[in-house]
């Protein structure tokens, strides 16, 4: 295959020590975009890259994680290592590592058994997997050593890494509106009831209306209740959110609840929108479920 064919900009092949942290590597790729792929034997990869590489493929960035789960391991990696050097096709290699005591440590606490010791102790397991991908650590791109880093940090420390600035630092963040009376709001991670303000519908003149209109946001903030909504509302997710960002979180969704879900909730989602689309942390979307 020509290098000037490869329509793949990214490839990158995570491997390491299992217990070392390949997977929360995968989430961080994964969240970025990246078609990912989970223990991959070596010997498919060169199919897989085929495949991205195919007219009509998408896949610009790709992520797949081989490792020594499947036994024996370097000889073929090398091999196709090689071949992607001699294609042209533009690679990294991310090995994660740690220490013996932290994989010991994260085994015990999870209580699994080590693949490549399923009837032995963990401390064989690792000895014979060192033994195995050690020789790949001295061509890999990028060493990760996770001992002592919690899983945000280690999160945190590959997207600063290995992701462009723009990837790793922007958080999704969504402001729902939704109605009780048509269901609770699903896979929110944050709700909030705001059925205490003044409800619109009652006024015939305005129920035809959504929050979208600023005679709504006027009704509701009569009576001062709306304003001393916000001034607690606000510190609080001033606080909440940089600490999603820096846990590394990809996604966060915040619902607003009304009894109908056109008026009241519409009207601070959208407020709330228009708030944080200024910062430079996340990217917003606010989303009306029933208006």
């Amino acid at each position: 295959m020509a290098a000037n064919d490869i329509a793949l900009a990214d490839l990158v092949v995570i491997s390491g020590l299992s217990g070392a942290g390949k997977s929360t590597a995968m989430d961080v790729f994964e969240d970025a975009g990246y078609f990912c792929v989970d223990n991959l034997p070596p010997e498919m990869i060169r199919g897989l890259v085929d495949l991205f590489l195919h007219e009509g493929s998408k896949v610009q960035q790709a992520a797949i994680v081989s490792d020594a789960r499947g036994g024996a391991y370097f000889p073929q990696m090398s091999a196709v290592l090689d071949e992607l050097d001699a294609a042209g096709i533009n690679h990294r290699v991310l090995f994660l590592d740690a220490s013996d005591e932290a994989l010991q440590t994260r085994y015990k606490e999870t209580r699994r058994r080590h693949p490549l010791s399923p009837a032995g102790s963990v401390a064989e397991g690792i000895e014979t997997e060192r033994r195995l991908v050690e020789p790949l650590r001295a061509r890999a791109d990028v060493i990760v050593d996770s001992t002592g880093l919690k899983a945000h940090e280690l999160r945190r420390k590959l997207a600063d890494e290995l992701l462009p600035r723009s990837s790793a630092a922007r958080m999704a963040l969504t402001f729902q509106s939704f109605g009780f009376k048509n269901g609770p709001a699903r896979d929110a991670d944050m709700v909030l009831d705001v059925r205490f303000l003044p409800n619109p519908h009652y006024v015939p003149e305005l129920r035809p209306l959504t929050g979208r209109d600023e005679r709504i946001v006027e009704y509701v903030a009569r009576g001062g209740q709306l304003e001393a909504f916000y001034e607690r509302l606000l510190p609080l997710l001033d606080f909440l959110i940089p600490q999603y960002v820096d846990e590394g979180k990809a996604h966060l969704t915040i619902a607003i609840g009304c009894t109908g879900g056109r008026h009241r909730s519409v009207a601070i989602s959208e407020a709330l929108g228009a708030r944080y689309s200024a910062s430079p942390d996340v990217v917003v979307d606010v989303v009306h479920r029933d208006s």
